[in-house]
């Protein structure tokens, strides 16, 4: 299986051509995992490459992921210079009543007709998961619930979450508001790529506003996750968005539908460690290494080097990176002069016979063309060996 020819330029276009390869190469060992969540997804984070998946486009109600929503709409208003840190909001008594502390949900104690500033709420929302702190930024940003969640729905539009629409930045139950768990680790992905100076917030362990402190609800902060969101309803179940890292590698995982917080916390961390220990990246090929050399006609010297241009890399599972092999292949004469990193074959990477990448091979540095006489015995042998092998490939042809 050819997985692509050409090897991008750009850092994002490479993770998703590394992707391609990745999912095949880690895709065996994914099934050997098992998890009672009925609905769950994990990812590797530099690459997209989804590790594991069950049931992950079902729709289903999102409790308090949702805020993941709420909070990438807020840093989106602040990166675009609608809104700043310091703007204060009033805490209106539908905010107070629908998700305050009488509510019986989750609150950050916001008093009725206070001024709250944005940089108090996004703590409140990401690390008490308070509900009247998502309605008094959704009030203070677009003046209504239901205009927040019109911003909510662009917003998913706009990150190619096709399976969710959003109906209240909170997540209290709404039938007309449902996600799916391979959305909200694109949402997931979507801030930690893009608001890395807000991310940190998400493993914040507590936060103490009004004189409460509350603690983060997420299980897997003390587990060595570094984010994101749990949520909780009776409709949804125990669900939880978690992303972390181990020497350099990310993940990113999201579950839901559990009967317990007891279960979310044992299911979230098997699949953590899954996802972190049971697979790496393999180096099969260092930039500026060189498999192979080509001919060059005509040339001050008579071949070059031939090197990748990036380092090639797979995402695989431990213990089958010796499965690998690396072959040049399509090698061709260049004909001086030569410059650097002009393409002359390819690097093919194989498993089992079974072809898992190609990148272009090119001319590790430039070849001067050589005196006259020289490039025209070089040419005119040029010349003859593929006359030779034309009439080879003629004869073999009445013979056969």
């Amino acid at each position: 299986m050819t997985i692509r020819t050409g090897w991008p330029t750009n850092s994002f276009a490479r993770a998703a051509f590394l992707a391609a390869a990745c999912l095949w190469a880690g895709g065996a060992g994914a099934q050997g995992f098992v998890t009672t969540a009925p609905t769950a997804i994990l990812k590797d984070f530099a690459t997209g490459t989804v590790l594991f998946e069950k049931d992950a486009d079902e729709q289903i109600p999102p409790a308090s992921l949702v805020k993941l929503m709420t909070v990438a709409v807020i840093f989106g208003e602040i990166e675009a210079g609608r809104l700043s840190l310091d703007d204060e909001f009033h805490v209106s008594e539908y905010a107070w009543r629908t998700g305050g502390a009488s509510s019986g949900g989750s609150t950050m104690f916001l008093p009725l007709n206070s001024q709250v500033s944005v940089d108090e709420l996004i703590k409140g929302i990401i690390i008490q998961s308070g509900n009247d702190a998502t309605i008094v930024a959704a009030e203070g940003i677009a003046g209504s619930v239901e205009a927040f969640a019109a911003m909510m729905n662009r917003k998913g539009a706009e990150l190619g979450l096709t399976g969710s629409t959003f109906a209240n930045p909170h997540g209290l139950p709404d039938p007309d508001q449902r996600v799916t768990m391979r959305d909200l680790t694109v949402l997931a992905e979507h801030i930690i790529r893009d608001y890395p100076q807000y991310y940190p917030l998400f493993s914040e362990t507590e936060f103490t506003f009004n004189g409460i402190t509350q603690r983060s609800r997420n299980p897997l902060l003390a587990l060595g996750a570094d984010g994101l969101k749990t949520g909780h309803t009776s409709e949804a179940g125990f669900g939880l968005v978690a992303s972390a890292q181990e020497n350099g590698r990310r993940i990113v995982l999201g579950m839901s539908g559990m009967q317990t917080a007891g279960e979310r916390a044992e299911e979230a961390r098997k699949m953590m460690t899954y996802g972190l220990r049971s697979f790496q990246t393999v180096t099969l090929l260092e930039a500026g290494a060189s498999p192979a050399s080509a001919e060059v006609l005509g040339g001050v010297e008579p071949s070059v080097e031939l090197t990748a241009a990036e380092s090639v890399e797979v995402l695989a599972s431990r213990g089958t990176e010796g499965e690998f092999e690396i072959v040049a292949a399509d090698l061709t004469p260049l004909t001086a002069p030569v410059a650097q990193g002009q393409p002359a074959g390819i690097a093919r990477v194989t498993r089992g016979g079974e072809t898992v990448i190609e990148v272009p091979l090119v001319a590790a540095r430039a070849v001067e063309q050589a005196p006259f006489l020289q490039r025209s015995w070089d040419m005119a042998r040029g010349y003859a060996r593929e006359a030779g092998r034309a009439a080879y490939a003629y004869v073999s042809g009445l013979i056969w």
